[in-house]
């Protein structure tokens, strides 16, 4: 399959990349390169291999990096609450405008196959803090990035012809693990690293409930996608992650506590935080047979491992935080 991945230099991008080459694939990767490049060097060399620089709100360059494309996985967006927050007017280019602007085009050049990377933070605050969400829950966004996705999730599957396009939704658990473009504002990570770098880690709103998934299972989650029947997947909208993987954030750092056990950790009580969501995965466990290869345990582990041999170690580095 000939696949075009925007944002293919990112967190996820840069997992996904090689995943899909070594499967046979042909990748072209559209990407602004704001976080550079290096993460992709693995994959430079590989003859079903092609890049573009471009920002995602060229259309120009949309069209031209389309051309042949039969499937598009989107992962280009200004990603996260603060990064939106900052500059608002930008993530509703990117995140909204730019990303209706490629599913139009994907659709006029004959694209079959779309995946959204979504979240799940579009589920904004249980009604119930007892029960889980699912897929079919109502969205409550109570953030400008979740907003954007759920807005673009709507017209991505009202669009397109229905014989030809077949879109499917992602909505990603919040990520954690090693990845060719790391980074440590994801919560795993991020917690992880600050309790053994900095011994000492201020945790807001300990109670809050968050679903968790590894970059490498979200890669492999796309990936299934992209290679099921489209019967399965056309207009499908799956969560991505596992239902035992959701923590609040005290139980996270009770994980993290045997590899850092001289942190202090300090917990800052707060009831106003509007997310605050469990997640159920069953669908695409029963529809898709996705499982997951790696706990949030076994994140920690890589994640400690990586920073206490210095394999990373210049953890203010802006390129490790979007």
């Amino acid at each position: 399959m000939k696949i075009l991945v925007t944002g293919g230099a990112g967190y996820i991008g840069s997992t996904l990349v090689p995943l899909l080459l070594n499967a046979g694939h042909s990748v072209r990767v559209l990407d602004n390169l704001s976080y550079g490049g290096t993460s992709l060097l693995s994959a430079w060399s590989d003859p079903a291999f092609d890049f573009r620089r471009a920002d995602i709100r060229d259309r120009a360059a949309i069209s031209s990096a389309l051309s042949e494309m039969e499937a598009v996985v989107h992962l280009a967006a200004i990603v996260g609450d603060p990064a939106c927050a900052r500059d608002p007017d930008s993530a509703r280019a990117v995140n909204r405008e730019a990303s209706l602007s490629l599913i139009e085009e994907s659709a006029k050049a004959g694209v079959k196959r779309f995946v959204f990377a979504s979240t799940c933070s579009n589920y904004g605050k249980m009604k119930d803090p007892n029960s889980f969400v699912d897929e079919e829950s109502e969205l409550r966004p109570v953030s400008l990035y979740a907003e954007t996705k759920v807005a673009v999730e709507r017209a991505l599957i009202a669009g397109g012809n229905h014989k030809t396009w077949h879109p499917t939704v992602l909505r990603f658990a919040t990520i954690f693990g090693a990845s060719p473009r790391m980074r440590f504002d994801l919560t795993v990570n991020e917690f992880t690293m600050e309790m053994l770098v900095k011994k000492k880690l201020v945790v807001f709103g300990e109670q809050f409930w968050r679903p968790y998934v590894h970059v490498r299972d979200a890669a492999r989650a796309i990936k299934l996608v992209l290679e099921s029947a489209a019967t399965k997947v056309t207009r499908g909208v799956f969560n991505v992650g596992a239902t035992d993987q959701n923590f609040q954030k005290q139980q996270l750092v009770e994980l993290i506590r045997p590899h850092a056990p001289d942190a202090l950790v300090e917990f800052v009580h707060k009831t106003e935080d509007p997310r605050d969501y469990r997640v159920s995965f069953s669908r695409i466990h029963e529809q898709l047979g996705f499982q997951i290869t790696r706990t949030v345990t076994e994140g920690i582990a890589e994640v400690a491992k990586m920073v206490r041999e210095n394999v990373v170690f210049d953890f203010e580095n802006r390129s490790y935080r979007n």
